[in-house]
């Protein structure tokens, strides 16, 4: 019934994008594996234009990627620097990922909606725990990073299963996240600035 409603399937793969967007924003790598290997064994379409996410050659490396992202986010100092990667890389990926859902929108809109709304949800998120991360280090000496990174990877895993299971679910909880981590994020930054600015810092 709601395939005959307008443009109901664009409306859809938004939802499936920004989904996946948000899943990104927390982890880069485990969501694009996880639409890998979905779209490897059929269990999601692709788009014709995102045949090689569908292959096996990138299937296996955003497998080794994912392992190696999370395992590195228990190190420390080494998940301060993947911090400063992780932004970027997320903008794209969540963009990438974004386009990957529409098949007959045209090129400039489908990537100029994979930019603002995939790439700036996933950007926005991962800012956002990076805030919050820089947070626990301050205030713990980095003891609660493993509780920041388990929560991250628990986060990709649950909002990728998300899109592709219950989108339009994914697309609210992708609101809701965003504004609780422009809250907190912007509570953290201030954190540590205020311990910065503290007199025995000066």
């Amino acid at each position: 019934m709601l395939d005959h409603v307008p443009y109901f399937s664009y409306v859809l793969s938004a939802f499936i994008g920004i989904g996946l967007a948000a899943a990104t924003g927390f982890r880069v790598f485990l969501p694009m594996f996880a639409v890998s290997l979905a779209s490897y064994f059929h269990w999601i379409p692709m788009n014709e234009h995102f045949d090689w996410l569908a292959g096996l050659p990138a299937l296996i490396t955003t497998g080794i990627a994912t392992i190696a992202e999370i395992l590195t986010y228990y190190i420390p100092f080494v998940d301060h620097l993947l911090d400063t990667l992780s932004v970027p890389l997320a903008t794209v990926a969540g963009s990438v990922l974004f386009a990957s859902q529409f098949a007959d929108l045209g090129t400039f809109p489908q990537w100029a909606l994979a930019l603002i709304a995939g790439g700036g949800t996933a950007a926005t998120i991962s800012s956002g725990f990076a805030g919050i991360r820089a947070a626990s280090t301050a205030t713990t000496g980095g003891l609660g990073n493993s509780v920041v990174g388990t929560t991250e990877t628990a986060g990709a895993g649950i909002m990728t299963v998300l899109a592709m299971a219950a989108p339009v679910i994914a697309a609210v909880f992708a609101v809701i996240l965003i504004i609780l981590v422009i809250v907190f994020g912007r509570k953290a930054w201030r954190k540590i600035r205020g311990r910065k600015n503290t007199p025995e810092n000066i």
